[in-house]
């Protein structure tokens, strides 16, 4: 989805597949903010068409980018491997954005290799959640699925974190298991669970956490990702190749059950990532313009002074 100051802008084809967009010339005066929900890479020629018409009317083009793609390219360890993050950067730096904002991006290569770039965090929307589970007479402790998310994400943080390290298969890289490091086995039995990191696709990492802390004791797991791909409800893991959302807790499943409980109660993430939409499952939070516009001059690409 691209939206231009808020406002979504339809993209139409003509007969022969070229994006027809129009723009506004009524902003004219205005700083125009372009967001772009990433869903595919076509946008892309929306998003440059849009950029150019504004900036060829005098105007300053800011764009807000939730989800980075590519970002998981961020290097290369073969001959024939593409730098795709490398020149998805290029790509954006011609449009000369007067700034870049970005959520929570997978690699520090982001800010890197984008010009003008400002990366946002998502604690306040973690804030949010806890809000949520203390509202409910819900404490958890905070789960960090491997070390670098540990460091990522645990600073200023107030309650109990344990952290996971993976277990994975020489050559194939797949993971196989995870241990519980940094807390007592006692003090997850009976305790419910955050867990938090920046991205969810087929929910592996997650599957394999949420398993390892059941097997512990803990009680209610509860997820949150600053993106979640609409290929979580793809997943397939196991022998059996399991579905990540839907098959029980004894058949591998993240949101299966046992004893009529669920494996992961439920998942919290933002809507970075388009179409992705609230279900019985999952609770999305809406990212918009204020969202960006609003973050903080600290330098830490946080919301602290709504925190205030």
């Amino acid at each position: 989805m691209i939206r231009v100051n808020g406002k979504e802008v339809e993209v139409k084809r003509f007969p022969d597949g070229t994006a027809n967009v129009k723009g506004d010339v009524s902003l004219q005066g205005e700083t125009v903010v372009i967001t772009w929900n990433y869903e595919d890479d076509a946008e892309f020629v929306a998003v440059s068409f849009l950029t150019k018409f504004y900036q060829a009317h005098g105007m300053n083009v800011s764009l807000f980018l939730p989800y980075v793609p590519n970002a998981r390219m961020d290097r290369i360890e073969e001959p024939n491997d593409i730098f795709a993050m490398k020149y998805f950067a290029e790509m954006i730096n011609s449009l000369n954005f007067d700034r870049v904002f970005v959520v929570d991006p997978h690699s520090s290569v982001v800010a890197a290799t984008i010009k003008n770039c400002n990366v946002i965090n998502t604690n306040i929307f973690v804030s949010n959640v806890l809000d949520m589970l203390i509202h409910d007479g819900i404490t958890p402790i905070m789960f960090f699925p491997d070390e670098g998310a540990m460091k990522r994400y645990s600073k200023g943080i107030k309650i109990p974190y344990a952290f996971g390290v993976k277990k994975r298969e020489w050559g194939t890289g797949r993971i196989l298991g995870l241990d519980v490091m940094g807390i007592k086995p006692e003090d997850i039995k009976g305790r419910d669970i955050l867990i938090r990191d920046d991205i969810c696709s087929k929910g592996g990492t997650f599957y394999y956490a949420a398993k390892k802390l059941k097997e512990m004791g803990a009680r209610n797991i509860y997820l949150f990702v600053s993106h979640c791909e609409k290929s979580i409800y793809d997943g397939q893991f196991g022998d059996d190749k399991m579905n990540l959302l839907t098959v029980d807790y004894k058949k591998k499943s993240i949101f299966g059950t046992t004893q009529h409980r669920k494996l992961i109660d439920h998942v919290f993430t933002t809507d970075s990532i388009y179409p992705f939409k609230s279900d019985e499952n999952v609770t999305v939070f809406a990212m918009n313009v204020d969202y960006a516009e609003n973050v903080c001059d600290c330098g830490c690409g946080c919301h602290c002074k709504e925190d205030k």
